[in-house]
């Protein structure tokens, strides 16, 4: 049997457990997703993704002044006039797909 070496992690156990729900769906025991992104690590000679700051934060509500959230409304107000909007429905169907590939 080949070597092994023992991993610990903390993390919060919301995030472990969406986690390993998705990882049971797609038929992969955690040990070896984490096994996977070690190996991409290696691959890649770091991680296997962009690490970055977003280009734009999304704005809490609770930080912004009574201006700035009418400001917000009538940007989401205009956008409805205008047309640029999407079923609910819909979106939530990409992030879904999003979700499983």
């Amino acid at each position: 049997m080949p070597k092994t070496a023992m991993l610990t992690a903390r993390l919060e156990p919301e995030i472990k457990s969406e986690a390993e729900d998705i990882l049971e769906r797609l038929g992969i025991p955690a040990s070896n997703a984490i096994k996977m992104f070690y190996q991409q690590i290696i691959f890649h000679r770091g991680l296997p993704f962009a690490v970055s700051l977003p280009s734009r934060r999304p704005r809490d509500i609770a930080d912004m002044t009574a201006e700035e959230l009418d400001a917000e409304m009538e940007l989401g107000h205009a956008d409805i006039l205008a047309g640029r909007v999407r079923p609910a429905e819909d979106v939530l169907a990409d992030l879904r797909k999003r979700v499983r590939t």
